[in-house]
Parts: C-alpha cells; sequence; structure tokens
C-alpha cells in the first residue's frame, strides 16, 4: 500500500516552489522562466516573463490542490460539480495573487526583477469561455465554492476559439477570432488519462437478459474522444482550491494511415478534423440546421465527458452506485446541460444494469437545475428527428421518462385535463420538439430562479404547472458577485480605503460593509471616496483616449450602460433619452444640469440584425454630438469596444450611473447592477430581476427607480398597446425619433435606421415608448442631485455600504444549506 499518497516528502523538500515570501517568488520565477520558457531575463520577452510568473503562481496552487484531494478524500464528503457551458473567468493572475495573498509580495520580487507587475497583468489573455452573464455567473461561484472551502469540479468546454473579440469599425461591430490560446496557456494542466468516449448517431439494438429484464444497446455511427484539461481555482484567505475541468475533443484515431498512403492527404485527417470541430468555438451561428446541430453536439459531448468522469471518481472509492447521489451534487447552470438526465438514465440502466425505478430515484436525488431566462423563446427546444438522429438511445430514454411523468400527473390531476400536454417532454406540432426546460425540470430535485422577482414569475408563469405539480420543488437563490475580483482586485484604492476604516474581514464576510454607514456623515471621508473615484474616472478616461480617440472630461457624470446587447435590455431607450437631452441643451444652452460622459459596451450576437443595429445607432449618435460645439463637452457619447471581464474592470470602478433599464419581467437577474453598486455607482433601474432586492437594500432614496412593473408589462400587453399614440401625444419622444428618422445622425440616410424606428412605433415588444417619459424623468433627478457633490458621494457610500447581501459567497451558502447539503472542509498544508 503507498503511505505517501499525494507524494508529501517531495513536495515538502521543494520550499522554492510553495513558499510565499518575496525570495521565494522570485527563486520560482527564475526557475519557471529558465525551464519552463527557455530564456534567461535579457532575452525573455513579456509573454515570456508573465508565463513564468503565472507558472510561479501555478506552482503554489497545485501544492494546495493536492492537499485539497487528499482532505476531501479522507473526509469522504459531498462534491459540488457544477456543469455550465460557459464561463467568463477573466484573467487569473491577479485574482490568483489576491487570493493567495502574495500581490504586494509579487509586485516587489518583480521591482527587484526589473518588471512592473501591472505590465505582466496586462499581457495575460483571458479565456473567451462564455458570451454573458451565464459565464461570469459561474465564475464567481467558483471563487466562492473555494473561499468557503467547499469540495467543487467545475465542468466546461475547452473552447479552442472563445467569444469573439469585438472591433468597431465606421461605427458598425466587427467579430474578429477570439484567439485566446495564441500566445499559450499556462494555468491548464493536460490530462490524457482522464479520456472519455463521446457517442453520436446510429442505432440501438434492444433484448430481453437471461431474468427477463428489458436491455438496450447503443450501436453508435461515430465517436469522439473527449480530454480534460484542469485548472486550479484558488479560494480567498484558505489552502482550499478546487478544480475546473474542461474538455477537448479530439479524434479516436487523429491519422488514417492507409488514407494517406494512397494519397488521400484530407482523408488522413479527416476524422480528427471533424472530431475537432465540436470544442473549436463557442457557440457555432446557430441560424442553420448545421449550427443547430453542432450546438447540440456541443452540449452532449460536455454532460457524456463529465458524467463518466463523475462515476469513473466515484467508482474509485465505491463499489457501486448506489449512494452516488450522496457523494454528488450536480448542479445544471440552465438548459445546456439537461441532457446530463438521460445520459446518467443510460448509463445506469444500460451499462450498469440498474433497474429503471431504482435509477430513476438515484438520478432525482443527483441533479438540481437553475432557470436563468423568463423568455419563452430563450428556453431550448431540440427537433425530435434532428435530436433521435444523434442520440437514438436518449430519445428512448426520454420518451420513457414521459410516457412515467404523464401517467403520474394524469392520476394525480384527473380535474386538470391540459396539464400532460403543458408539462409533456414533447412538443407536439407539424414538427416535433423535445423541451429541454422540461427536461431539466421533471429530472432534478430542485429548481432555483436567481432574483425574489425572477423565482416569483417562475411560478406564476413559466413553470406554473410545474409548480402547481410539485409546490415546494421551485426555491430562490439571489445571484450574487465576487467581492475579491470586482472590489479587491479591480478597485484597489477604495479596497484600501475601506479597510483602514474597518479592516479586510469584509473581503469573504460582505455584510460587515455596514460598518462604513456611518462614515458616510463623515465630510473627510466622503472627500477620500470622492477622490478614489475620480481617479478610476481618470484612468477609465485615458484607456478609452487611447481605444476610440475620444476625450472626455473625468469631472463629469460618468453613465454607463454595459452588457450583452438584445433588445429587451433597451439600449434603445437610453439612446432616445440621450437624443432628447440633446435637443434639450441645443434649444436652452443655459440649462443647469450635470455634464455627462454616456458609455456604452456590450457585444451583439453575430446573426442579431437588431442588436447589431443599436451598436450603429450609437455610434452614429455619438460621432454627431461629439462634434456639435453647441454641446460642448456637456454631453460625450462612447463605445467601449470589445467589452470582456478584462475591460470590465476597469469600468466598474468609474460608473457613477449604473443602467439597469430592462422591461420589468425579462432580466432574471443581472449581475452588472451589483457590480456597479458596490463600487458605490447608483442604479438607474426598473423594477425587474435583482434591481428590486439592490433597492430593498439600499434604500429607495439610494435609487433612482422607473418604469412600469412586472404585472403592469403584462396588463399592457393584456389589454392591447399602440405604440404610435404615445409617439404621437409625447412631443420630446417624437422629436427624437423624428430626428433618427430624417437622416440628422446618418449623413442624411433615411433607410439606415427604419428597421430600429419601425419595431419601435409597430411593435414595441419591450415597452421603450411606454417607459419613456418614467425614465427622462428619472434621469433629469439623477442629473440635478449630482450637482449636490455631497448628497451624491453619500448616496454613494450608502450603496456599498448596503451591498453584503449580493456577495457569491451568499449565493452559494444558500446553495450549500437549501438545495446541495455539503459541507465545507478543512485543508492543512504540510510545509517544510
Amino acid at each position: 500500500m503507498n503511505k505517501d499518497p499525494v507524494g508529501k516528502r517531495h513536495i515538502e523538500s521543494v520550499s522554492f516552489r510553495n513558499g510565499m515570501s518575496m525570495e521565494h517568488l522570485k527563486t520560482g520565477f527564475y526557475d519557471n522562466l529558465f525551464y519552463c520558457q527557455g530564456r534567461y531575463t535579457r532575452l525573455a520577452s513579456a509573454n515570456d516573463s508573465y508565463m513564468a510568473l503565472a507558472r510561479t503562481v501555478r506552482d503554489r496552487l497545485l501544492h494546495r490542490w493536492i492537499h485539497t484531494v487528499e482532505a476531501a478524500t479522507e473526509a469522504d464528503v459531498r462534491t459540488v460539480c457544477y456543469i455550465s457551458a460557459e464561463y467568463l473567468l477573466g484573467p487569473y493572475l491577479g485574482a490568483h495573487l489576491i487570493n493567495l495573498g502574495i500581490y504586494g509580495e509579487a509586485a516587489r520580487a518583480m521591482a527587484e526583477i526589473g518588471l512592473d507587475l501591472e505590465s505582466l497583468l496586462d499581457e495575460e489573455e483571458e479565456p473567451g469561455l462564455g458570451s454573458g452573464g451565464l459565464g461570469r455567473l459561474a465564475a464567481c461561484f467558483l471563487d466562492s465554492l473555494a473561499t468557503l472551502r467547499v469540495p467543487a469540479i467545475g465542468y466546461g468546454l475547452r473552447y479552442e476559439f472563445g467569444i469573439f473579440d469585438q472591433e468597431i469599425r465606421d461605427g458598425y461591430q466587427v467579430e474578429i477570432t477570439d484567439k485566446w490560446l495564441n500566445m499559450g496557456n499556462p494555468w491548464e494542466i493536460h490530462r490524457p488519462e482522464a479520456a472519455y468516449e463521446v457517442k453520436f448517431g446510429g442505432r440501438t439494438e434492444s433484448e430481453y437478459d437471461s431474468k427477463g429484464c428489458f436491455r438496450a444497446r447503443w450501436i453508435p455511427e461515430k465517436v469522439v474522444v473527449g480530454v480534460a484539461l484542469d485548472t486550479p481555482v484558488s479560494g480567498y484567505g484558505v489552502n482550499n482550491t478546487n478544480l475546473l475541468r474542461l474538455w477537448k475533443a479530439e479524434a479516436r484515431e487523429s491519422f488514417d494511415f492507409q488514407a494517406f498512403n494512397i494519397g488521400d492527404y484530407y482523408g488522413a485527417v479527416e476524422e480528427k478534423v471533424i472530431s475537432e470541430n465540436i470544442t473549436k468555438v463557442l457557440y457555432p451561428n446557430d441560424e442553420q440546421a448545421k449550427g443547430k446541430q453542432l450546438r447540440l453536439e456541443q452540449q452532449y459531448f460536455l454532460i457524456s465527458c463529465s458524467i463518466q468522469d463523475m462515476i469513473r471518481l466515484h467508482m474509485l472509492f465505491h463499489d457501486s452506485l448506489d449512494n452516488f447521489h450522496e457523494m454528488f451534487a450536480v448542479q445544471l447552470n440552465d438548459t445546456h446541460p439537461a441532457l446530463a438526465i438521460p445520459e446518467f438514465m443510460r448509463i445506469m440502466v444500460d451499462d450498469h444494469g440498474f433497474g429503471w425505478d431504482h435509477a430513476w430515484r438515484i438520478t432525482k436525488k443527483t441533479f438540481s437545475y437553475t432557470n436563468h431566462t423568463l423568455l419563452p423563446e430563450a428556453l431550448e427546444k431540440w427537433p425530435v428527428d434532428m435530436f433521435g438522429g444523434l442520440f437514438p438511445r436518449h430519445l428512448e430514454i426520454i420518451y420513457e421518462i414521459n410516457h412515467r411523468f404523464l401517467e403520474d400527473v394524469r392520476k394525480n390531476f384527473p380535474d386538470f385535463p391540459n396539464l400532460a400536454e403543458k408539462v409533456s417532454l414533447i412538443e407536439e406540432g407539424d414538427r416535433r420538439f423535445v423541451r429541454m426546460a422540461n427536461l431539466a425540470c421533471i429530472g432534478s430535485h430542485t429548481i432555483n430562479g436567481v432574483s425574489a422577482l425572477h423565482t416569483g414569475l417562475l411560478k406564476e408563469g413559466l413553470f406554473q404547472e410545474f409548480h402547481q405539480i410539485w409546490p415546494t420543488k421551485i426555491r430562490n437563490v439571489t445571484n450574487g458577485v465576487t467581492p475579491r475580483r470586482f472590489l479587491v482586485l479591480s478597485n484597489p484604492d477604495l479596497a484600501d480605503l475601506i479597510t483602514r476604516q474597518i479592516g479586510n474581514s469584509w473581503v469573504t464576510h460582505l455584510e460587515e460593509l455596514r460598518n462604513i454607514e456611518p462614515l458616510a456623515d463623515d465630510a473627510e471621508f466622503r472627500n477620500s471616496w470622492r477622490m478614489v473615484k475620480l481617479s478610476n474616472k481618470k484612468k477609465l478616461a485615458s484607456v478609452m483616449e487611447k481605444r476610440t480617440g475620444i476625450q472626455i472630461n473625468p469631472e463629469s457624470l460618468f453613465d454607463i450602460h454595459v452588457k450583452r446587447f438584445h433588445e429587451y435590455k433597451r439600449q434603445l431607450l437610453n439612446i432616445l433619452h440621450i437624443v432628447a437631452l440633446y435637443n434639450c441643451l441645443r434649444q436652452n444652452p443655459g440649462t443647469d444640469t450635470a455634464s455627462r460622459t454616456f458609455i456604452f459596451g456590450g457585444k451583439a450576437a453575430p446573426g442579431y440584425f437588431l442588436a447589431k443595429l443599436i451598436i450603429k445607432l450609437i455610434t452614429s449618435v455619438g460621432n454627431k454630438i461629439n462634434n456639435d460645439p453647441v454641446v460642448g463637452e456637456r454631453i460625450r457619447i462612447v463605445f467601449f469596444p470589445d467589452f470582456n471581464v478584462k475591460n470590465a474592470q476597469l469600468i466598474y470602478p468609474a460608473g457613477e450611473i449604473s443602467e439597469q433599464i430592462s422591461a420589468a419581467g425579462y432580466e432574471a437577474s443581472g449581475t452588472g447592477n451589483m457590480k456597479f453598486a458596490l463600487n458605490g455607482a447608483l442604479t438607474i433601474g426598473t423594477p425587474d430581476g435583482a434591481n428590486v432586492e439592490i433597492m430593498e437594500e439600499v434604500g429607495v432614496e439610494n435609487f433612482f427607480p422607473f418604469g412600469l412593473t412586472a404585472g403592469q408589462v403584462r396588463q399592457v400587453k393584456l389589454q392591447g398597446y399602440l405604440p404610435m399614440d404615445l409617439y404621437r401625444s409625447n412631443d420630446t419622444l417624437r422629436e427624437a425619433i423624428d430626428q433618427i428618422k430624417s437622416g440628422f445622425f446618418s449623413d442624411g440616410n433615411k433607410e439606415l435606421f427604419r428597421p430600429l424606428m419601425d419595431s419601435l412605433l409597430y411593435q414595441d415588444t419591450y415597452l421603450v415608448l411606454k417607459d419613456f417619459e418614467s425614465y427622462i424623468n428619472c434621469q433629469d433627478r439623477a442629473g440635478r442631485i449630482y450637482l449636490d457633490k455631497d448628497q451624491w458621494t453619500k448616496m454613494s457610500i450608502l450603496n456599498t455600504a448596503r451591498m453584503g447581501k449580493f456577495s457569491s459567497d451568499r449565493s452559494i451558502d444558500d446553495y450549500c444549506r437549501k438545495i446541495w447539503k455539503v459541507s465545507p472542509i478543512e485543508v492543512k498544508i504540510r510545509d517544510r
């Protein structure tokens, strides 16, 4: 028997690989520069130096990760497995330095070597493994799981090309390939031994075994291999280090020598090319059938590799899968991983010989599901013919799940004849579809929404039938964000100011920010707060000028709207207000209002025509207004290109107004609203998503609310809504729309923005015109209050002070108690 399972004697003998002092870091840096990069300092490029420092930090993380695995194995505790199609983790290096508590030591070590730590941080290319809030939330949750000492594995896909890089050319979004792996990734560890076969297509065969039990066998048409690449995830101020395991697709045979020998050079590598397409790019364009199929293949590839991996890990320490649910809590982050449910059933029944009822009980105790959308059209459903063509055995399993479930529904709810149709896994019609949200609901023990409002709307609307069947199954876990990345790392001056006043335990107990509330009345503290904000604004202004050529006044009010471009997020409402304000200042130059810089950022899906046209409208309006001498610097409009985590770390600390203006009832939660408020921005927001809870926490007097409630939105739509009536009756609104229609902002081209204006005047699906007057009145109030610097600063301080609820640590603690039933473990590090 191996008495030294983690090689402790070796680990403890190599102190320079785990020491945290400046000298240890320097030694580690030189060692990695020489032996890993093959360079010495004089010939090292900036990337060489970044890679050497990153590997030096990774050494320390691996030291902790090995001890974490040992502690979790010895404790035999339940592990959280978080399956997500997206992870937007941001750059790793700075976050790990913060979590390990060696940021200052690293800066001093690099300075002694003649390098600047901030410059090295800029060298890092962030992994573009997601497109929006779903991935940013998953990243925050991984940080908090490690910080709360909860054993966890994040499962995802290692896309070779992530979310596109965005450039703005002639005012239009242009998508550039995201080559995030071009210069190497020092954080990941290739695990070729953790490889699994993933099947696609083919047919099934069935028979009855000697005991008379039905057995099915899947004979696939194609088999792809999934190989693991591991990245350590550090916790703040603890020894615990968890794991992010990403899957890369490879061919079973990467080279056909016979094809090569007869001159078929493409055929020799054809299987490799086809197989690797699965993880080639994040979310292929799914406007065409091939794109849809590839996206579905990605989802199955993710969950098949992940489920097989969990089962392998389980069987290392247990003789059967009977207690699998006691050892793993599997969270499905949205519907993308919902195929995990029939996949687990397939493996249990077909490969391990479980009876159906036994397997189903274990399945339902294993999985839980987070819903992230209230948009019915955003709930995934797949054509039955496509689904069955790729996964013939899974379709059989889904039919069987559905048959048994609907029998129970009809038996237990005989007075609701339409109930079965609404909760069925199959949507009937000219073309039949598999409903993934219904699958996730039926196969999970818990469904959770991500804000109080969202969860209520799930129960009342989207999932009301499931709530009727299982009244206690839908629960709420309001989202949160990690204060380590989005305050300590991105806003160090504000973090230092707070820590000097109340100590640093707020970093892991964010509710302790309440202790700065009394300081909102302290003139000296308010002045220090303003100076920090001004410094952050100057930094952002400098970067924006370099990237866009637009000069802005850091003393102006920074009004920021950064998020994915979608009509329901209502960037159109914002730009209509800007046009109205512009017209007001042109007609009344003496108007007493704050000078404003309106900052936009975000990406539109490549195939989303109207969203991309909104970007063009913003840049066109900006080009006109920024060059109008009548308004001068009183209005500036900047589109900050390529909004990502790295750029967000510049933007959130500089924000003074946070635009959270989605139509009520459409945003599940939002996390940008939390990041801005945590950094002292004041929210202009609708009663939507987590805005409602933020307003409750910070106080309505420190929030700028406007717009219809979700209930009023539903009522307006039910009663019938004619946006043209509002256009005719509101002079300010009509003037702004007519100005855009006239070609004033498009060099006389009256057709360019017609699709946008027509969508407002004849449909207005998201009630932009309905909320317009309320919005501009709210904006006017914000502009007037900003002129009173003391009042504004006090409101800013109170926003930060009251954001304790919105830490992802609190969110994860809620999941641990309400859903996963998991406990933390203590990891002890044995240093020499």
